[in-house]
Formats: structure tokens, sequence, C-alpha cells
């Protein structure tokens, strides 16, 4: 018996919007994406290497405000990265902590919080 790594699931309002977050200014990659109908709500996968989310419209899935943790090996370079494709609504920057990592947060157009770290070795 073996558990894998938990896919957290985050609450968005506007598939259209969340892909051009996750997609067009994380770098993040649509999987798959499933809808029952024209009219229904959208419920996705991004994944971008081993970090999996699953992005969902769908009342009561989640809550929005939501903070989630993805573990980084080079939080500078995905720093310069997201610096490289200019968001007006995002100007993250970089912290150490006192707990031994460095972090970059950033919140998505919904209100969820994703704090990218990478510890300090």
């Amino acid at each position: 018996m073996r558990l894998e790594a938990p896919i957290p699931v985050l609450r968005v309002f506007d598939h259209v919007l969340a892909r051009r977050f996750y997609v067009d200014w994380l770098g993040f990659r649509v999987d798959w994406e499933h809808q029952l109908s024209e009219d229904a709500p959208v419920y996705l996968q991004v994944s971008r290497d081993a970090a999996v989310l699953h992005l969902s419209e769908h009342y009561g899935d989640a809550s929005p405000g939501a903070r989630i943790r993805v573990g980084v090996d080079d939080v500078e370079a995905y720093h310069r990265e997201l610096h490289s494709r200019p968001n007006p609504n995002m100007n993250p920057g970089i912290e150490t902590t006192p707990w031994g990592t460095r972090e970059m947060g950033i919140v998505d157009p919904f209100g969820n919080r994703i704090v990218f770290s990478e510890p300090v070795l």
C-alpha cells in the first residue's frame, strides 16, 4: 500500500480567468477539463512538474481563500520567470523565513493563496 501526494482543489469562479492566471502567468498546463453540459461549471486539472492542482467552478467543492504550499527547488528562478511575464495585479517578492525557507507568496484572482517554498540549506 502506498499513499500519493494530495491534490488540492481550489475554488474558482471563472475558468477563463483561472486559465489566464494559472497557465499564462504561473506556467502550468491544462491536463484535462470536465463539464457536464455547456452551461455547467467547469472542473479542470492543471500541473507543472510534480505540482498538480484541481480548479473547480462547482459550488461547494472548496472555499475561496484557501492556502496551499508548493515546494520548489529554485524560488529565485521562478520569481525571475514570473517577473518576465508581468501581471498588473501581482508583484511577488521573496522572503526568508525564521523556519528556514525562502518563500514567494501569490494570491490568485479568487482569493486563494499559494506559497512557493524552497528550503534553505
